[in-house]
């Protein structure tokens, strides 16, 4: 059986990303073009459909890193701020976007909340697992000598 860890993370997140943009509770919210995703950002992201990139990012890290908090992926989607001629210190990421993103993911009964953080519930679990799948296939067209493993 494929699962996520099969797959290269960034193809999975790009196949994934395409399959949320079809679930109806996965919608952008208006502010989602000006927006800066922390303040270790200068200006907000250019990729105009990043809202479901990072909805795919945010299934991954919960299939693979899950039971995962709200501050762990805050401070995962962080970054570093240069602060003028100090070194560059870490900033957590804003929490606005993410949490919202998975109050959408529950919306859509692929995330559910537990007391030690978020978890993917088993349609979320079988969306990554089958999205894997057919991406293994894919990869393994291009490339035989991975067939031997699917």
């Amino acid at each position: 059986m494929v699962s996520a860890h099969d797959v290269p993370s960034s193809k999975l997140i790009t196949a994934l990303a395409a399959q949320m943009k079809s679930v109806p509770s996965v919608q952008e919210p208006d502010w989602a073009h000006y927006v800066k995703t922390g303040s270790h950002a200068e200006r907000p992201p250019i990729a105009s459909d990043w809202w479901f990139t990072r909805a795919a990012s945010l299934l991954r890290k919960l299939y693979v890193h899950g039971p995962v908090g709200l501050t762990d992926l805050e401070r995962a989607y962080g970054g570093t701020k240069a602060l003028h001629y100090f070194p560059k210190h870490h900033r957590d990421a804003g929490g606005s976007s993410i949490r919202k993103l998975l109050k959408q993911l529950e919306q859509a009964e692929l995330v559910a909340k537990t007391p030690r953080g978020r978890i993917l519930t088993p349609k979320g679990r079988a969306l990554l697992d089958r999205v894997s799948k057919e991406l293994f296939a894919e990869l393994s067209k291009d490339n035989q000598a991975l067939a031997r493993y699917a």
